[in-house]
């Protein structure tokens, strides 16, 4: 497959959607999970994507990340046009192209942590880079857990793993669905470290659905969704600043009064 290079080297964009709407059903019975969103995702940026339960920021995510059709609309990773890919160009681009971290981990339990971690490069039929690799586990700290099966690791380290097979190969873009909501305190805010550093260190761009708002601090930027559409935005976000977003979104999906 070939895939031209990404528009962020010069554009400053990882993401790009426009009128972006995803209806389920038909009829008076017709559920509208997105309604004519425009978002960019930053290239070498953490993005997060907020909102009340229901308000449409996981249909976005698997809009944005290709995993899901939008009814209308157009998403675009770097020059890829996504509505334009059959399903089997579409596929290879996740693969190659879109690293993923997901909230139940997704590691195979037979294979060990370093197996799971260059397991995309494995399917696709590539060797990992050792020098890339190296920097990988190193940065996410499993030098000394790669033999070791998902089994034999915390929820953390497991999360670590996927952090590393998201990054491993060198994506244009991550993706983050939930990744801390499995993970106590402790774990999670290490993960969160690991995204952020993969922003700040490896010039990844990373974006992360969460419900929590000190996830959502750790972020560049805050987008928030409500009914299906984008209604606020935060940069430079802090936890109180997220919390007082949030309350202020109205159950129609604007900022209330005054905000």
């Amino acid at each position: 497959m070939s895939v031209a290079a990404p528009v962020h080297a010069t554009a400053g964009v990882a993401v790009t959607a426009r009128g972006l709407v995803k209806r389920y059903g038909s009829g008076p019975s017709a559920v509208v999970a997105l309604d004519g969103v425009d978002v960019d995702v930053a290239a070498g940026r953490f993005t997060a994507i907020m909102g009340p339960s229901g308000s449409g920021k996981s249909t976005l995510m698997h809009c944005l990340a290709g995993l899901d059709r939008p009814t209308a609309g157009s998403v675009r990773i770097g020059d890829a046009d996504l509505g334009r890919l059959d399903d089997r160009r579409l596929t290879l681009l996740r693969r190659d192209r879109v690293g993923f971290v997901f909230q139940r981990f997704n590691l195979l339990p037979a294979l060990s942590a370093e197996e799971n971690i260059v397991l995309p490069l494995a399917i696709a039929g590539r060797r990992a880079d050792p020098a890339w690799l190296r920097q990988v586990v190193a940065a996410v700290g499993l030098a000394d857990r790669l033999r070791h099966r998902p089994a034999e690791l915390s929820g953390g380290q497991q999360q670590r793993v996927a952090v590393a097979r998201a990054l491993i190969t060198k994506p244009w873009v991550v993706f983050a669905d939930e990744p801390t909501g499995n993970l106590d305190s402790r774990a999670g805010a290490e993960v969160l470290r690991l995204l952020r550093e993969a922003v700040d260190t490896l010039g990844q761009s990373v974006a992360m659905v969460t419900h929590d708002p000190v996830a959502a601090a750790r972020a560049d930027r805050v987008v928030f969704l409500a009914d299906g559409r984008l209604v606020r935005e935060l940069t430079a976000p802090t936890a109180e600043r997220v919390l007082d977003a949030l309350a202020h979104l109205d159950p129609a999906g604007a900022p209330a009064a005054g905000r």
